[in-house]
């Protein structure tokens, strides 16, 4: 296992090297996680992308770094106390030296001259990150061969001089280190197999998800950290037959994604939390006029702008309120890449069996992480259209004016019509209404029209999974989370049950309708339990004791707008058994 970091001002390429160093992995058979680290400016600042490798399944970034490459001085001091005992940094030899005596001695310290060899090589000064680079590969004797082909597919649509350049750039920092310090580190990658799995953020699930399913249309204006799924989208357009719009704002998103559900498309939008604040009179009139769309909602920290390009789970309570009055909220929480995949598809299944739009509500600890994951089995996703009026039903009906779009029935569910359909003809309006769609306040109607809608949150609870325990019944503590907390749990798990605590973990992937029940009897069971979330308030601990009516005993939270490390849950997890 191998934790590598590049660090350097916004405009250096450190997300496109980083990303190289990840595919690189993957191409050799590793599994890999990374996460990026970006300020909330348009221009400059620090920028990080961190990867972690290794020859088992990687759910989450770690605080310990084997190699940290610095494109700036500015890195090497912001990180020098994440370096594993051993761990080396590679740093450019043409800047102003470091004084080595306010490190720890066990530092090692590769100064590569990026500008010498940049200029030697006859390449752009951009390119120096390459030189780190191919550096980082000589330094854990990985496999050249495989970073040159990531380079060359990066930059194919470059042209072949810029291919070249990359690769020369890379090959002389490769060649640097190899010359100067041979043998010289602890810390290897090997290649251990044969390119098989994807490399994946949680927004390219979302995208192929939906996909997958059908989706043919998709409105959005741009927010972090939603916006790639927009890019996907507008370039895929032609391939799916889709109808991809970038819109003037969120309120016309959702808008056009409900117009799109209701003539009949499998429609979706995507926003964070302020574009989500201006969709939620959209999201009611969806709910009103029972029409199927996905929302995806992630989550970064607020109140207002708060702090755009980092995470947060903070939205969580006003998911499961937004809007004003009652109507069914739907809302699944995925917790990794596999899951973004297969809730996405699910989620326009959903909306449409049961008419009412969905929301997938992630984060952008999970929005823009990417994992390698295995190639998704597509035969697990099928499409369920719900219930729609044949023209051969409404032929045969004896109505003679109106469709009744919103009939009264057992479960909550009406058949529907799309426009353009004979005597398919009714009235879709924001009021309440009839079983036609007509404007009425009449008291029984009012009662019986709400609690149509409501069904269909029972009717759906029998049908949905409900959460697994995951671990041994009687554990020593029983931790709680959903979303993206998952995989920093999943990696604690061992490191906590090699000190002798043993742990079970119950993951809570639909939040609404909520699983009391399952939740309630795990509480109840559980010797101690203890949530694991991204907020100050505890939000999913308030959910679980408004919905069981039971505490959970200890809240594990962070709220610095940075996801939880492994090493936080596994400190704060020991702390509480500890504690007794």
């Amino acid at each position: 296992m191998l934790t590598w970091k590049i660090g350097g001002k916004a405009g250096e390429g450190i997300m496109a090297t980083g990303l190289i160093f990840s595919q690189s992995c993957t191409r050799g058979g590793l599994q890999v996680f990374d996460i990026n680290e970006y300020p909330s400016l348009i221009k400059g600042g620090h920028n990080t992308l961190q990867v972690r490798a290794g020859s088992r399944e990687i759910y989450s970034q770690s605080k310990k770094v084997e190699v940290l490459v610095a494109l700036n001085y500015e890195t090497i001091y912001l990180h020098r106390d994440e370096l594993s005992n051993g761990g080396g940094i590679i740093h450019d030899s043409d800047e102003s030296g470091i004084n080595r005596q306010e490190f720890r001695s066990d530092i090692r310290f590769y100064p590569v001259p990026y500008k010498t060899i940049i200029e030697e090589i006859g390449a752009l000064p951009i390119m120096k990150n390459n030189v780190a680079l191919g550096a980082s590969i000589a330094l854990i004797d990985y496999d050249f061969d495989i970073l040159a082909g990531v380079i060359k597919d990066t930059f194919r649509r470059k042209g072949d001089k810029i291919i070249s350049d990359n690769i020369n750039a890379a090959r002389a920092g490769f060649d640097y280190i190899k010359n100067n310090f041979p043998d010289d580190f602890g810390y290897r990658l090997e290649k251990i197999g044969e390119p098989g799995r994807m490399l994946l953020t949680g927004n390219d699930a979302i995208f192929m998800g939906a996909i997958q399913a059908g989706c043919k249309f998709y409105a959005a204006y741009p927010m972090t950290p939603v916006s790639s799924i927009l890019h996907l989208m507008a370039a895929s357009e032609r391939r799916f037959s889709l109808v991809v719009k970038h819109t003037e704002d969120e309120i016309s998103a959702i808008n056009m994604a409900i117009g799109a559900g209701f003539v009949g498309a499998r429609a979706m939008c995507a926003t964070s939390g302020g574009g989500f604040c201006l969709m939620s009179e959209g999201y009611g009139l969806a709910g009103m006029i029972e029409v199927p769309i996905v929302v995806v909602n992630g989550m970064r920290p607020g109140p207002s702008t708060g702090m755009p390009t980092w995470t947060e789970q903070g939205d969580f309570k006003f998911i499961l309120s937004a809007s004003q009055g009652d109507f069914p909220r739907i809302v699944l929480a995925p917790g990794d890449v596999e899951e973004c995949f297969y809730l996405a598809s699910e989620a326009f299944n959903i909306a449409e069996k049961y008419q009412n739009p969905v929301i997938i509500i992630t984060d952008k600890h999970l929005a823009e992480s990417h994992k390698s994951t295995e190639k998704f089995d597509t035969g697990k996703v099928t499409i369920d259209r719900g219930l729609y009026a044949t023209q051969e039903e409404l032929a045969s009906s004896d109505e003679k004016t109106f469709f009744k779009r919103y009939r009264f029935t057992e479960n909550g569910i009406s058949p529907r019509t799309i426009p353009g359909m004979k005597k398919g003809i009714y009235t879709a309006t924001s009021d309440e209404h009839d079983e036609e769609g007509v404007i009425t306040e009449d008291i029984e109607n009012r009662v019986k029209m709400m609690q149509k809608r409501m069904r269909k949150l029972e009717t759906i609870k029998q049908e949905l999974p409900l959460p697994d325990l995951v671990g041994p019944d009687e554990a020593d503590i029983t931790i709680i989370a959903a979303g993206s907390t998952k995989g920093a749990i999943m990696e604690a798990i061992p490191m906590l049950e090699k000190d002798g605590i043993s742990v079970n973990f119950l993951q809570i992937v639909y939040i609404s309708p909520f699983p009391g029940g399952k939740v309630a009897e795990v509480i109840g069971s559980a010797k101690k339990t203890a949530v694991v979330e991204n907020n100050f308030t505890g939000q999913l601990a308030d959910i679980i004791r408004e919905k069981t009516g039971k505490s959970v005993d200890e809240k594990i939270l962070k709220y610095d707008g940075r996801p939880f490390y492994p090493e936080d849950v596994y400190s704060a997890v020991k702390e509480v058994v500890n504690r007794g």
